[in-house]
């Protein structure tokens, strides 16, 4: 199996001298629960440096909590989980899972994480998805699109696909299911249905705090908007260790997620 060639971001989009808003990549955030309200506004913050508009919808407290942050989050909107449908449609891809509630976690006010992600994978199974965190722990593989990016850790693909995430595994349910997968850890493995399997190595003891993986959900659907899947998923990966390494060179392993979607920018403007 290869290691992946960062020669290959610079074929990643970049936007062009006189673009419009919009023209850029729009993303909708379908993400966070009263438990889990963090987990929505990590990629929510690493996205909204990459494309040009966010879509951001979570449970009301915190749609409320980036009401709040306007000053920050400039170019979003806030939706309504009940006017959701319109933002998908105008969309260029949709992020799916982060802090949605699992079965353990759901309190009153919280939508069924397993009815909404299946109702919408099967209703707009033509747009771009990044399926994460609870997502995942709840569908089935069958109704996975194909226009998929599923980004699991080895618990949560185990979950999905009822075996363990390895080097022959992980290229045989993509193409099994013609999807990309971003399988999460100390080495990422990312394979799509009609790609050769990379690895992407990297990484260090501050990447294994809490929300993590949830900005890098946020960076590889952002990158999903304007590239193809496979790219994005490799790109994302590659990039999130990139940053990761970048702080641990700075500060050792005392960094939070904040920090990491604070440093891809930066990482980025380097490598692409």
């Amino acid at each position: 199996m290869e290691q992946f060639n960062p020669e290959i971001l610079k074929q990643l989009y970049i936007p062009p001298v006189g673009s419009h808003k919009g023209q850029n990549g729009k993303l909708l955030i379908i993400a966070g629960s009263r438990l889990f309200h963090a987990a929505s506004l990590w990629p929510l913050q690493v996205a909204s440096r990459i494309v040009d508009m966010v879509f951001y919808s979570s449970v009301p407290e915190n749609n409320e909590i980036v009401l709040e942050a306007k000053k920050e989050f400039k170019n979003g909107i806030v939706v309504s989980r009940l006017k959701i449908e319109h933002y998908i449609e105008e969309a260029d891809c949709i992020l799916i899972g982060p802090g949605l509630p699992r079965e353990e976690g759901v309190e009153e006010g919280d939508d069924d994480t397993k009815e909404i992600t299946e109702r919408l994978l099967k209703q707009y199974s033509n747009k771009k998805w990044v399926i994460d965190g609870g997502s995942l722990q709840v569908i089935s593989h069958e109704i996975l699109p194909k226009t998929s990016i599923v980004t699991p850790h080895q618990g949560e693909f185990k979950k999905l696909f009822g075996i363990d995430a390895t080097d022959e595994s992980v290229p045989e349910m993509a193409k099994k299911y013609g999807i990309v997968i971003l399988a999460k850890g100390e080495t990422d493995i990312i394979a799509g249905h009609f790609k050769e399997t990379v690895q992407v190595s990297g990484g260090n003891a501050g990447m294994t705090k809490g929300g993590t993986g949830d900005v890098l959900a946020g960076l590889v659907a952002a990158l999903y908007c304007k590239n193809d899947a496979f790219l994005s998923a490799c790109a994302g990966s590659y990039i999130n260790k990139k940053a990761g390494d970048s702080l641990f060179q700075k500060v050792g392993p005392y960094f939070n997620a904040s920090d990491l979607a604070d440093e891809i920018p930066k990482v980025m403007k380097d490598l692409v």
